[in-house]
C-alpha cells in the first residue's frame, strides 16, 4: 500500500516537508465550465447582468482565490505566486462559459490546487452574479489539463474531442 505524504508513522495530519526539494519553474492549469440557460449567457455576453461585469469580476475573484488556497486547503503551503491567468472561452451553442486558470511559480511545491481553486472560486463567481436570473446554472468539469515542474515532471490529461 502506498505511504500517504500528508500522514505521519502515527496516523496523524501532518503538513509535507517540502524544506529539501529543489526550487523549480512550476506550472498548473486547470480548466472548469458553467451552464446556463440561453437568456443568462446572452445578458453575460451583452454585459446586461445588473451586478456588473460578470467575467472581469469572476476574472479577479481567480486570481483572489489562487493566492489565498492555503487558507482554504488545510495541507496547502502558503505561496508566493508569480502569475495567474484566468480566461473564459463563451461557448453559444451550449450556452456556457468556460474557464481556464494557470498559474506559476519558482518554488519547492506546485501549483495545481491554486490553478483548481482560481478556476472554481471564478465559477462560483458567475453563478453568483447571475443567480438572480438562473439558478439551475451548473458548475462542471473542472479539473486540471496540465502541470510541469518538480521531481513528478509533466503531465497532461488527454481531452476528448466533442
Amino acid at each position: 500500500m502506498p505511504s500517504f505524504t500528508h500522514i505521519d508513522d502515527a496516523g496523524r495530519v501532518r503538513m509535507v516537508d517540502v524544506t529539501a526539494k529543489a526550487p523549480s519553474d512550476r506550472r498548473a492549469v486547470a480548466r472548469g465550465v458553467v451552464r446556463m440557460q440561453r437568456a443568462t449567457f446572452e445578458k453575460i455576453q451583452q454585459q446586461g447582468i445588473k451586478k456588473g461585469n460578470v467575467l472581469e469580476t469572476a476574472r479577479i475573484a481567480g486570481i483572489m482565490a489562487a493566492k489565498r488556497t492555503a487558507e482554504l486547503i488545510p495541507m496547502c503551503h502558503p505561496l508566493n505566486i508569480s502569475h495567474v491567468q484566468v480566461d473564459f472561452f463563451p461557448d453559444e451553442q451550449r450556452h456556457a462559459i468556460g474557464i481556464r486558470a494557470q498559474v506559476r511559480i519558482f518554488h519547492r511545491t506546485g501549483v495545481e490546487m491554486e490553478a483548481l481553486t482560481a478556476v472554481s472560486v471564478a465559477a462560483l463567481t458567475i453563478y453568483d452574479m447571475c443567480k438572480s436570473y438562473d439558478r439551475a446554472m451548473e458548475i462542471s468539469d473542472i479539473g486540471l489539463l496540465q502541470k510541469s515542474g518538480g521531481k513528478s515532471g509533466t503531465f497532461e490529461r488527454e481531452v476528448p474531442r466533442s
